[in-house]
């Protein structure tokens, strides 16, 4: 009995110092997690602060917004149809740089009331060092910081600014490059490049809360313009509507190019198959897209191209360089594209990279393009070079096809001299009268049926119909065009490739909503990276039209037109002398 207890009592014993012991272990467990996750939040402190500063979550789709933005930048891609296998490691990750180079600084708070939004009334550009002596080659800075409607100062960047010297007399400009310190000060940089009485003009394109809202739409209504293709077989015709990243809110109809893996995508008739598709046009445009905070940051006459005034004089007197300076060489593609890349003087474009030369008889643009094949691949900013090409070369007669003037394609051939220019639409998305679908190739495609060689110029511009877009399917398109270029250039060395960049234009109503010059102005910045170190020529019709005395326009009058022509066949008969 007495052995018995002695049992109990030890076995309790040995049970509570167990059980003792489990809890020290528990303790020092719960005591090397502590130190972890206090390890974890200081080696991730941006990370942290970004959790603890997000905006309050007002809509249920908060979440989802967040998390989205954690996705990789093909998953964007992948929602609007695009495969995954189609996509290489360097392209994933050129996509994710490119993505990354044109982000854009937000302000401190999701919803700025309009009072505390930019007011360029309230401010005004100085220009430093003005009362210093100027000579051509010298840079110009101006300064000038940012107010609200109250007049505050404001503390963030984020606006969009444009600025331009200009001689009205000499018929002179130049842009100027914008630099935001994202503190609500900016300065604008310009190259003093003629003598005389040199002005300047600053433009705000947009405050930073309306381009908030400008980004908002180009991710939640990539559809806000919409296309439609007629289906006809026999004698029953329908019409439905088309898109990219079209709502799977009924059977759709897949029109993806098996070659570039390039989506499109049409909601299917109710009795007609999708085989019956016959063309393209474009539908409309949604209305009503704005919230009821951000329309007061899209008003023309208040905050919309609004001149910027200046504190104390607007111009500086440059005088003559003392030093001699340096010639450029002949056009040649493969050189950089300098910022800036050019002025005006006399209405004549001087190019900063190379020696432009005059084509202002028609006798001399049909012996530049003499036995010649020029392939013309874009929109209606494009259509105009193939316009004035054959309406100021008499010998250049324009063949007949049947179609529309706005629409194409169009073919013009000069017999004696053997000269043939074609102009095809770029592929869909375009905003574009009705026309067939065997008339709107994609530009890669066509690339590749090309031969080439030292007679066969090619020239393209992709840009304006993609502003409404996400940036990601922009991106993938100049990919497929560029894998197209290289696969060309390397068949045919001598082929000559000219790009024309986007260009500005006006911004009357609620134009910025789907033409934005800051949305023209990412996509350029992507262009102009992803064709970097690439045996191309570039046409800058961006600073051409910043530069230019006329008002902006999304088609530039002819004699901007002629100077990008001018510009084009000085790569494609380039002068010997520099």
């Amino acid at each position: 009995m007495d052995q018995q207890a002695t049992n109990k009592s030890s076995h309790s014993w040995s049970v509570s110092r167990s059980l003792f012991g489990l809890l020290i272990l528990m303790a020092l467990l719960m005591i090397i997690l502590s130190l972890h996750h206090i390890k974890e939040k200081s080696t991730s402190g941006t990370a942290a602060n970004w959790k603890s500063n997000l905006p309050p979550k007002f809509y249920s789709t908060m979440r989802q917004k967040v998390e989205t933005r954690k996705l990789p930048w093909t998953q964007r891609l992948l929602q609007c149809g695009y495969q995954n296998h189609s996509f290489t490691p360097e392209e994933r990750s050129e996509g994710t740089f490119l993505m990354k180079m044109i982000e854009w600084p937000k302000p401190p708070c999701p919803a700025v009331p309009f009072h505390k939004s930019s007011n360029p009334a309230h401010v005004r550009f100085v220009i430093l060092n003005s009362t210093k002596t100027f000579y051509v080659g010298d840079q110009l800075q101006v300064m000038l910081q940012m107010n609200d409607f109250e007049g505050h100062p404001k503390q963030y960047g984020g606006d969009y600014l444009q600025g331009r010297i200009h001689t009205p007399a000499l018929k002179a400009g130049s842009a100027g490059t914008v630099v935001d310190n994202q503190n609500g000060f900016y300065y604008i940089n310009f190259n003093l490049s003629w003598p005389g009485k040199v002005e300047v003009s600053v433009f705000l394109v947009h405050p930073s809360e309306g381009i908030q809202a400008l980004e908002r739409l180009r991710k939640e209504r990539p559809e806000r313009v919409y296309f439609k293709s007629t289906f006809k077989l026999g004698a029953t015709t329908e019409t439905t509507v088309c898109n990219l990243c079209l709502p799977q809110s009924k059977s759709l109809c897949n029109f993806t190019d098996l070659r570039t893996g390039e989506p499109w995508f049409c909601y299917k008739p109710e009795k007609l198959p999708c085989s019956a598709h016959i063309n393209h046009a474009v539908g409309g445009y949604e209305q009503k897209l704005l919230m009821q905070e951000e329309k007061h940051f899209f008003q023309s006459a208040v905050n919309v191209k609004k001149s910027i005034l200046p504190s104390g004089t607007a111009y500086v007197i440059v005088k003559p360089s003392p030093r001699t300076g340096t010639g450029v060489g002949k056009c040649v593609p493969g050189k950089p594209l300098l910022s800036p890349s050019g002025f005006y003087y006399q209405d004549q474009w001087i190019s900063s990279s190379c020696k432009v030369q005059r084509f202002n008889t028609p006798a001399s643009i049909r012996d530049c393009l003499s036995g010649k094949k020029v392939y013309i691949f874009g929109d209606s900013t494009i259509r105009q070079w193939f316009e004035y090409l054959t309406g100021f070369v008499s010998g250049l007669k324009k063949f007949d096809l049947g179609n529309s003037k706005n629409t194409g394609p169009h073919l013009a051939l000069d017999i004696d001299k053997k000269i043939k220019v074609e102009y095809y639409a770029h592929g869909k998305p375009i905003r574009i009268l009705p026309i067939s679908s065997q008339d709107l190739p994609l530009i890669a495609n066509k690339l590749d049926e090309i031969k080439g060689g030292k007679s066969t110029i090619i020239a393209f511009t992709i840009w304006c119909h993609f502003n409404t877009f996400p940036v990601e399917t922009y991106i993938r398109r100049l990919q497929n065009i560029r894998k197209s270029i290289l696969r060309l250039l390397d068949r045919s060395p001598d082929t000559l490739v000219v790009i024309k960049t986007a260009n500005v234009q006006a911004l009357p109503r609620d134009v910025s909503l789907y033409n934005s010059d800051w949305y023209s102005y990412q996509l350029d910045l992507v262009m102009r990276k992803m064709f970097e170190g690439i045996n191309v020529a570039f046409v800058d019709a961006w600073e051409m039209t910043i530069a230019h005395y006329l008002p902006h326009e999304l088609h530039p009058q002819k004699v901007i037109v002629k100077n990008e022509v001018d510009v084009f066949l000085s790569y494609v008969c380039p002068s010997e002398k520099s």
